[in-house]
């Protein structure tokens, strides 16, 4: 998928008097709580200085691991790919020493593998270690969501030690594009190992290594020497995990911190300033409320068709994002290839009142209606701290109540939330840019239902899941834009989830210091290790 040039990312800059303001806080930038693990005792990485970096991300990865799930679209930091996604968002050779064979009937893919690339322990890659990763990540039993991009794969074996072969039962267009599975040595995933879950420390073949990891609190990356590309300028890149907005943009105003994701309403303090730099990236990045199959009101088509028409996106966009984004009414952005407007929707708070008079929805002398006793009141979670999400549902709470819908926003933490996925409305956000398969099969295929975050609602349909194998299994692209269109279709019908907005990712980050980062690059939903000006954080040069 490309999107057109209106839609490309942009920097916004803010130069004048850059380059003294960076000399003046060389040094400055400290994270107090750095402590040993954190700072410069190897004398080569002080924070502030161009060869390390102190970023605040917003979220902390639940895993390390490529097989749980961990670098979903690729790294290039810790692990490594057969295949990378490149800014233009193909695939390009990384582990694999070119794109792979396909045979004529799409089934077979072989890769040779890179010579002379070690892993961070010093045992060399080989398509041993390339099956295992495979095998692993197919395990039911692990339950991760890199199974559900590799539904169609049948075998993958080495014929030699250079040399993966996969099998497919059927053909898959996006395959290729799933390739950027990181690849971590044989003897680290065996059944203990893979036990410990989100302590395990990975192994791979990056740039970087894992120098330390203190899940809540941060997560430090060093420079490999001997890797066998670019070695990296920076030597040194610390993750602080902060998940409230504030507190980021504090560190950050404080110099306790060189870059961070934050929301667009705590940008203001920081574009007028020229020892800043804002970083604005498009995204398929869609937030959308998910409206359980089980809920009692949730799953009333007669609410979800009035939720459909009779909010205001553009309103959701102008207030809860700050105008950083744009309205949103399906699960692809209007750019993608395979994207249909059926979903598409002009708000009619008129028309959404009466579809409820008509389903027998009352409205009470309290302005909330009811049917046979059952209020028309819901929560709606969202992850506490995320302000973002926050004022999303206050913005719907309040639009929702002008239709006579009771609409009550929790803010919980994520382990509060994910076991009433299955009966709690959610403020909901994924997105990718790469493929339609990869974009809507984890999120509306049956059998991905209350898979991790799959799936949440327990979406089932099985027009939509017939047509989502026709579109994995074909090669040719009208068919499968054909497919596509029939899952948008369906979901309109349906409309198990309420699409609201694409977000625009924000990031800020000390001016002056580092160059490279300003790529153009359309940002999937995942964007805390991976995204924002670190997502080539390896590619960094001193200006």
């Amino acid at each position: 998928m490309r999107t057109d040039q209106t839609r490309r990312p942009t920097t916004r800059r803010r130069t004048l008097g850059a380059a003294l303001a960076a000399v003046l806080l060389l040094g400055a930038c400290v994270d107090p709580g750095a402590g040993p693990s954190g700072g410069q005792e190897d004398g080569s990485a002080g924070p502030g200085d161009a060869t390390s970096v102190v970023v605040a991300l917003a979220g902390e990865p639940d895993t390390l691991n490529p097989v749980l799930g961990a670098a979903r679209w690729g790294d290039g930091k810790v692990v490594e790919g057969l295949v990378a996604l490149d800014a233009d968002l193909q695939p390009v050779p990384l582990l694999a020493a070119d794109l792979p064979d396909v045979s004529g009937d799409g089934l077979t893919w072989t890769f040779e593998l890179r010579e002379g690339v070690t892993f961070h322990d010093g045992s060399p890659l080989t398509a041993a270690d390339v099956v295992a990763t495979y095998e692993a990540a197919l395990d039911p039993a692990l339950g991760s969501p890199v199974a559900a991009d590799l539904t169609a794969l049948a075998a993958v074996e080495a014929p030699d030690a250079r040399t993966v072969r996969f099998t497919l039962e059927h053909p898959q267009a996006s395959f290729l594009t799933a390739t950027v599975l990181g690849i971590v040595p044989a003897a680290r995933l065996t059944p203990q190992a893979l036990s410990s879950g989100r302590g395990q420390i990975p192994v791979g073949t990056g740039p970087y290594r894992v120098e330390d990891w203190r899940p809540g609190e941060r997560l430090v990356l060093a420079a490999v020497d001997d890797y066998w590309g670019d070695v990296p300028e920076v030597r040194r890149a610390t993750f602080v995990f902060a998940p409230d907005d504030a507190a980021r943009a504090a560190r950050l105003a404080a110099g306790e911190v060189d870059a961070a994701v934050l929301p667009p309403q705590a940008l203001a303090r920081f574009e007028d300033d020229p020892a800043f730099e804002v970083v604005r990236r498009d995204t398929a990045d869609f937030r959308a409320l998910v409206l359980p199959e089980a809920g009692p009101v949730t799953s009333d088509p007669a609410v979800r068709h009035a939720l459909h028409l009779g909010l205001d996106r553009q309103a959701v966009v102008d207030g809860a994002l700050a105008g950083a984004g744009r309205a949103a009414h399906g699960p692809l952005p209007p750019e993608a290839a395979d994207y249909s407007p059926a979903l598409e929707v002009e708000p009619d708070r008129e028309a959404a009142r009466r579809i409820l008079e008509e389903a027998g929805w009352s409205e009470g002398p309290d302005g909330v209606r009811a049917r046979d006793g059952l209020r028309a009141s819901f929560p709606l979670m969202y992850p506490a701290g995320d302000t973002l999400r926050q004022n999303i549902a206050l913005e719907v709470q309040d639009q929702a109540a002008d239709l006579g819908l009771d609409v009550r926003p929790e803010g919980l933490s994520w382990e509060a939330i994910e076991p009433r996925m299955r009966t709690d409305a959610l403020v909901y956000g994924s997105g990718n840019p790469y493929d339609g398969d990869l974009a809507m099969y984890p999120l509306f295929h049956s059998s991905r239902a209350f898979v991790g975050f799959d799936n949440p609602g327990g979406y089932v349909s099985p027009v939509v899941d017939e047509a989502l194998e026709r579109g994995r299994a074909s090669l040719d692209p009208q068919e499968r834009a054909a497919a596509y269109a029939e899952v948008q279709e369906q979901l309109a019908q349906d409309l198990p989830w309420i699409f609201l907005v694409h977000v625009e990712h924000d990031y800020v980050i000390r001016a002056g210091v580092w160059d490279g980062y300003d790529v153009d690059l359309v940002e999937p939903h995942e964007h805390g290790l991976q995204g924002g000006p670190w997502w080539n954080l390896q590619a960094w040069t001193a200006p």
